[in-house]
């Protein structure tokens, strides 16, 4: 049972509506910034794959163009859009002396892609891989690297395991699948069957009738959601629910690729120096523990303290993180 649908029509309807409201994380925002706002973001476009990503762009405070400056890359969770978590990051980088790229994945936002709420970690590590050529061809840069929270944090392990341009990662509050998991996670193999059943019909139907089947995204005791655990970061108004980019959607036909997520197999091929921040309160603390133990290259495991929600927008915990985060990424990427 689906709660909403779209048309190839309508996509393009919505996408011209988002590019006005890329400017919404303001609530968020206060959260972390109730004094001394910090200059806004440069909004920029890069292409990527079969299309372009939009983002914003976090200079220095106090930027001069003559300097060179490390430059980092920052998604956020599944759905989530650059004026969520992503842009919370990339602002308190950029106060610590970080060029940051905070962006709309391609089907998300204000980025190009026909299925909208898409979820396909291929495609949204080649985004992350696009964001780091971007950054590079900057007179102003000195190496690259990616910050990735929650969900984005599995899907850098993807794009380290195969970019050289990743000189430097660091995950917060990571996401971090593999099959096994899965299995858990989504009440066993007819679970998971059922859903790749459901993916496939809705994809079947895409392709006869242009219509994007969606479920929510996150909507506690909801068990047709993708997540029906208490969401209170997406239900609060005053948090990532009151963005008005954000969409609260996944599309059907995304189980297959959401399902197959595997970040946890990436890991033994990831060199880059990489710092994984976790707490006991974060999601799944033993498979950011596991991924840690798999990593080729430096690491480093920091145990934080905090709810998982914490990580995207409290300003005490957010602090701790981002201190941690662009003191690894000067180091590494000087």
């Amino acid at each position: 049972m689906t709660h909403a649908s779209i048309t190839r029509r309508t996509f393009g309807l919505a996408v011209g509506a988002t590019a006005t409201l890329f400017n919404t994380g303001i609530a968020m925002a206060q959260t972390l910034t109730e004094q001394n706002q910090s200059k806004p973001p440069l909004k920029v476009s890069f292409p990527s794959g079969d299309g372009f990503v939009v983002a914003n762009l976090y200079l220095p405070e106090g930027y001069d163009a003559s300097r060179r400056y490390p430059a980092v890359a920052v998604g956020g969770s599944m759905s989530s859009v650059k004026e969520q978590m992503g842009g919370n990051y990339a602002r308190e980088l950029a106060r610590r002396g970080i060029i940051a790229l905070a962006i709309d994945y391609r089907n998300y936002g204000e980025s190009s892609g026909i299925i909208r709420q898409y979820e396909d970690q291929e495609s949204k590590a080649e985004d992350l891989s696009a964001a780091l050529r971007f950054l590079k061809a900057r007179s102003d840069v000195t190496a690259t690297g990616i910050l990735g929270v929650c969900t984005s944090g599995g899907t850098a392990m993807y794009a380290a395991a195969r970019d050289p341009n990743v000189r430097a990662l660091a995950t917060v509050a990571g996401y971090f699948g593999d099959p096994e998991f899965m299995l858990k996670f989504f009440g066993g193999q007819e679970g998971v069957d059922r859903r790749i059943a459901l993916g496939r019909a809705a994809r079947k139907r895409y392709d006869e009738t242009g219509v994007i089947e969606t479920v929510f995204a996150y909507m506690p005791n909801d068990k047709t959601a993708t997540s029906a655990s208490p969401s209170e970061y997406y239900m609060d108004q005053t948090r990532g629910g009151g963005v008005r980019a954000w969409r609260n959607e996944f599309a059907v036909m995304a189980w297959e690729p959401w399902l197959a997520f595997n970040p946890v197999a990436q890991a033994p091929k990831v060199t880059a120096p990489t710092l994984i921040i976790h707490s006991d309160g974060a999601a799944f603390p033993e498979q950011a523990r596991k991924v840690h133990d798999l990593l080729a290259g430096p690491k480093e495991l920091y145990w934080s303290v905090g709810k998982h929600f914490d990580f995207y927008d409290q300003a005490p915990t957010v602090g701790d993180a981002a201190d941690r985060v662009a003191a690894h990424f000067r180091a590494k990427l000087a």
